[in-house]
């Protein structure tokens, strides 16, 4: 029998840092099937409400992912974007050896939102052009794009075919993007973002806000959402006077 790590803690947590302790010495390996649920009770001598716990929290947290009908299986470690660099998804997932694909909700010309067209330091008000894009990585869906960019600087923006080109990768051929401002806060996913990112309403999110620049023009206005489950923002650099 397998022994349950030591703690004064539930049960179940008890079988979660198990779980966890076979993942990270690497007796349990990206993309490879758990014992079953029979498995785990006959081992750890728990009862199976307590094994279904914690494979349930741990699936919830990211760490496994549940087939219906074939098993439990180790999940792919959250994809981490860079904060301080502007992040190209597409490219991300690519250069993880996965495939990417992008759904396009939308591709117009908006009168934008008060706050966004504030965002814009435009001296009136005017249009904008306006894309929603759901970006998926083995059709799992890991981020939610929304844009809105300035025409003077993309007049074609809207006829782009945004399932084969990136926007990032439009803009930086159009105009040069000299100055980047990133927000990071977290939210919970209300109905229609539950219903792109796949989760449940509520569950936690990461809103990047961006804005870009070129020169003294703002060139982008953007809403980045990630599933907090599954993704996560992150950079290494060094501060200006390091050796």
């Amino acid at each position: 029998m397998s022994a349950l790590p030591e703690a004064a803690s539930p049960l179940y947590e008890r079988v979660k840092t198990y779980i966890v302790g076979h993942i990270a010495d690497g007796r349990w390996s990206r993309d490879q099937r758990l014992p079953s649920e029979n498995d785990l009770v006959q081992s750890l001598g728990v009862s199976r409400m307590t094994v279904n716990r914690a494979l349930t929290e741990l699936t919830r947290e990211g760490v496994l992912k549940r087939v219906a009908g074939v098993g439990t299986f180790v999940a792919a470690p959250p994809a981490r974007s860079a904060l301080v660099e502007v992040a190209n998804i597409p490219a991300e997932i690519g250069a993880r050896g996965r495939p990417h694909r992008a759904d396009v909700l939308a591709l117009e010309r908006v009168a934008p939102p008060a706050a966004v067209l504030a965002s814009f330091e435009f001296e009136a008000a005017r249009d904008v052009f306006h894309s929603r894009i759901v970006h998926y990585e083995d059709d799992v869906p890991v981020q939610f794009e929304e844009r809105f960019v300035n025409p003077d600087l993309a007049p074609d923006y809207d006829r782009q075919d945004f399932t084969r080109i990136s926007t990032l990768d439009y803009l930086q051929g159009v105009t040069a993007l000299t100055e980047i401002e990133h927000v990071v806060s977290a939210i919970a996913a209300d109905e229609a973002m539950a219903r792109h990112l796949h989760l449940e309403p509520g569950e936690p999110c990461l809103l990047l806000h961006r804005r870009t620049w070129t020169g003294l023009l703002v060139a982008t206005v953007n809403r980045l959402v990630y599933a907090g489950s599954r993704h996560s923002l992150g950079s290494r650099y060094k501060p200006t006077g390091s050796p």
